[in-house]
């Protein structure tokens, strides 16, 4: 466990490293580069069914030639980690010994653009036409890896893949490297890129996408998510080793937990109590009661069941109205495994900026549901312990807990 902060009451310290938030990059559909991302939260919600990232060039990255051999969601993470990089102070101060630095990156559904592509290939040209670039281009720990070579970190390398929960497990097993002593930095989020014909297909027919157009998370007239698309990274570090450098510190991760609710592949548990259990668990591993938490950046997805679940075990945990909610899916849509990095980094920049973003879309509240969801405008907020929260197709729940670090 964790266990970075301290006891419940807030005072005596417990076994583990802390773990600071020392940098973040972020593309999204509402804005590349954590600037833009912000503004876009704070903005109104967008008219498009898909929330599509436009304007992206990792070009410089990767050379002409080479980008043609890189899936969009690998260069999604490959634009954030570079951000992050730089937003931490450069990879020579950060990366220190090698060996010790580490990268996180999940997805949900990988190279899913490629795959396509090739089996169109495949069925019209014939198998000798296929790229033999099809399988590194596809795989879904093909983002890990190229971080992991761009900046010569040779930690531990993975790639979670637990659908819409990735990006939540990725960062909060990179926050478990650190304080258990394995990893001094590791570079953690996720990214996808599903906008395929094939992919829009199999959410429209399984009937998850709104018919509307429109993401309304916890609103009475949800019927569904809007997909989007998007990558985000976070560099989180050892504290003492980032007070030491002068690293400027959004928060720290003093918490972490997954559960799975074993009932249904894509159905959340009855009442949320999957949820319910991650929420309990990620607040004990933190150390801290309900009571301690201000805000939470739920899941929120805008489907019907996803959301009143959520809305469920939220209350279920702090009572009611309880803590500041909100879910910025309203803007950037869902974007599977991408979507708890984004929200990861939305939650730091909350702590930067003192400010909880409206949820987007919701003008009526689910009268079901008690929770205290911020919308129209954005909310002051004085830092405080905080959550953030996935929940996965195949039953996958994972939730973070921030605090400001002090």
């Amino acid at each position: 466990m964790l266990a970075l902060q301290g006891a419940a009451d807030g005072t005596g310290a417990v076994p583990g490293r802390r773990v600071a938030i020392t940098g973040v990059g972020v593309v999204a559909s509402c804005g590349i580069g954590a600037e833009a991302f912000w503004a876009g939260l704070l903005g109104p919600a967008p008219t498009t069914t898909i929330r599509r990232v436009e304007g992206l060039d990792a070009t410089a990255l990767y050379g002409p030639k080479e980008i043609r051999r890189v899936d969009p969601f690998t260069q999604f993470a490959a634009v954030a980690a570079e951000e992050a990089v730089t937003d931490a102070g450069g990879v020579d101060a950060l990366r220190g010994d090698p060996d010790r630095a580490g990268v996180i990156i999940g997805t949900g559904v990988g190279g899913l653009d490629t795959l396509q592509d090739q089996t169109k290939v495949l069925l019209e040209r014939g198998s000798r036409r296929v790229s033999p670039f099809l399988v590194p281009m596809m795989m879904g720990n093909r983002a890990a890896a190229d971080v992991s070579m761009r900046y010569g970190l040779r930690g531990p390398c993975e790639a979670t893949v637990t659908a819409c929960a990735a990006g939540t497990h990725s960062v909060g097993n990179g926050a478990r490297l650190i304080a258990t002593g394995r990893c001094d930095v590791v570079l953690a989020g996720s990214a996808e890129a599903p906008l395929s014909e094939i992919g829009i297909a199999g959410f429209a027919n399984m009937t998850a996408l709104s018919t509307s157009g429109v993401s309304k998370p916890f609103d009475a007239h949800r019927d569904g998510f809007v997909i989007g698309e998007g990558g985000a990274v976070l560099v989180l570090e050892e504290l003492e080793r980032a007070k030491a450098r002068g690293a400027h510190i959004y928060a720290e991760i003093a918490g972490a937990a997954s559960t799975a609710d074993a009932h249904h592949v894509t159905a959340p548990a009855p009442g949320g109590c999957g949820a319910v259990a991650c929420l309990e668990q990620a607040l004990l591993d933190a150390c801290l009661r309900p009571d301690q938490v201000s805000h939470v950046n739920a899941h929120g997805t805008s489907t019907p069941l996803n959301d009143a679940a959520e809305a469920q075990a939220l209350s279920k945990v702090f009572g009611t109205p309880g803590p500041a909610v909100t879910s910025i899916k309203g803007v950037t849509g869902h974007s599977l495994g991408a979507a708890g990095s984004l929200e990861a980094v939305a939650l730091a920049l909350t702590y930067k900026h003192r400010v909880i973003p409206p949820t987007a879309g919701l003008t009526q509240l689910d009268p079901e549901m008690s929770i205290d969801v911020v919308t129209g405008e954005a909310r002051q907020w004085d830092p405080a312990p905080a959550m953030s929260n996935s929940f996965g197709f195949g039953g996958h729940n994972g939730s973070l807990v921030f605090v400001p670090s002090i």
